[in-house]
């Protein structure tokens, strides 16, 4: 089951779904985590701001004497270096402040006490942790640099935790999507092998399977409810068609018959009698040859009744006994049969089919010409060819050859009706084998795929 629901339609579309939710679920948070980090960016740039209009204040009033006052008070004052400030003079030495150094790479071309631009770069403290800040520094008149600048371990620690948020959220909800696929998937699967157990039994020839339970009212009990009208429907057809067929057989059989016996009795006029009972004959055989054709018809499929063949060996049979005839008629005759090649069908009927086939092939072939039959391996399959170098078929007809009492030009002048090969289809068709006309460029040449067993 497990690999079952991993092919399954239903969980990767169950899983796909999913996967558009939970990336548009991600995309949002990721949305969110942007605009956090945005709206965490604007309030350090506000606090910076507010750190500048108060320095220009005292600026403006005392000048450099009241700031460096300010920035040595809140030095003392401050826990930490969530804030760094710093004042330099003319010559860049320390005034005040509670960092000791200008940090490298901080520009202080601006003279304006607005926080823009800001800037930002890395700084290693008196406590000797390094750390990221945005700050902004400015040119006081006179040439003497300020700082004012901000921490970003807070948004750092911030902005990490979201991120493990996400993720997590993200795997949850991957876990989930799989779940919930998985679930989905094995509640299809079940309610379609429901059916898939009556196709198979169906299929194998028991008319009369049904899916077991009650329905459901949603579009999987829809779905049993149209398969059991349909089946329905093929068993009345099914058995229509056998009861005709059976009636077929016993109101013709007895009539013919009794003709058989009236023409015994006739006397003074052989030539007639003769002539008519050819044609009785005649129809006879077509008659059988037609039951026989929807005999195999209708058990295909059917597994009773079919048992382990050894091709090979029927086929090598079946040539040695039509071997004499294609000398007969100086036909060249061969055989190439791989050994120990088996099947699982009806020894009966597939002898009827080989017969079939190389009695056509040598029927429509003339005196030089070859017949071949074949044994071997292809694939996963028995591939069996029976080829001739005879007339052939025109390829207009190739598509209509295998239906009842289609017959091509080359063949009427010899006596049949067009059933032979319509019976080898139906045969084949019984057995799962694929039948194939192949083109030639010469004579006419049919290959039969086998479903292959291991040998007995």
């Amino acid at each position: 089951m497990p690999t079952r629901a991993a092919k399954s339609a239903s969980l990767r579309l169950t899983v796909l779904i999913a996967g558009v939710m939970v990336l548009v679920s991600l995309g949002g948070l990721w949305f969110q985590y942007g605009q956090v980090a945005r709206a965490f960016d604007a309030r350090q740039v506000e606090a910076l701001q507010a750190d500048l209009d108060g320095y220009s204040a005292l600026y403006d009033q005392r000048r450099i004497p009241a700031l460096r006052q300010a920035m040595e008070f809140r030095a003392h004052a401050q826990v930490g270096y969530d804030r760094v400030f710093l004042l330099l003079d003319k010559q860049h030495a320390f005034l005040g402040g509670n960092i000791p150094d200008w940090p490298k790479g901080v520009d202080t071309s601006a003279t304006e006490f607005t926080a823009d631009p800001v800037q930002w770069f890395e700084y290693t403290l008196p406590n000797g942790e390094s750390g990221r800040f945005m700050g902004v520094a400015r040119s006081l008149p006179g040439g003497f640099p300020i700082l004012v600048a901000t921490s970003l371990a807070q948004k750092q620690a911030l902005m990490a935790d979201m991120r493990a948020t996400i993720a997590l959220a993200g795997g949850i909800m991957v876990a989930l999507s799989i779940l919930a696929g998985w679930l989905v998937s094995r509640l299809v699967i079940t309610r379609i092998d429901r059916v898939n157990r009556v196709v198979d039994q169906v299929a194998g020839g028991t008319l009369g399977a049904r899916i077991p339970g009650a329905r459901s009212d949603d579009e999987f009990g829809r779905l049993e409810t149209h398969v059991h009208d349909m089946l329905d429907r093929i068993e009345t057809l099914q058995n229509a068609t056998a009861r005709l067929s059976d009636n077929i057989a016993h109101e013709l059989r007895t009539p013919l018959n009794r003709i058989r016996q009236g023409l015994d009795r006739v006397q003074g006029q052989d030539a007639v009698v003769a002539g008519l009972k050819g044609e009785l004959n005649d129809t006879v055989r077509v008659f059988e040859a037609l039951l026989d054709i929807a005999s195999a018809e209708a058990a295909t499929g059917d597994l009773p009744g079919l048992a382990p063949v050894n091709l090979s060996e029927l086929c090598e049979q079946l040539f040695e006994l039509y071997e004499p005839l294609g000398e007969e008629r100086d036909l060249q005759v061969g055989a190439d049969i791989a050994p120990n090649l088996w099947v699982v069908g009806d020894r009966a009927l597939i002898s009827q089919m080989v017969a079939n086939l190389l009695d056509n092939a040598m029927k429509f072939t003339g005196a030089g010409d070859s017949v071949t039959l074949t044994l071997d391996h292809a694939g996963g399959r028995h591939r069996m060819r029976v080829t001739d170098t005879g007339p052939g078929v025109p390829v207009e007809l190739k598509e209509r050859l295998f239906e009842h009492f289609s017959r091509g030009e080359p063949a009427r002048g010899v006596t049949g009706h067009g059933l032979g090969l319509a019976l080898v289809r139906a045969i084949a068709a019984r057995h799962g084998a694929k039948l194939h006309i192949l083109p030639q460029d010469k004579g006419f040449a049919v290959e039969c795929l086998w479903p292959k067993v291991d040998p007995m």
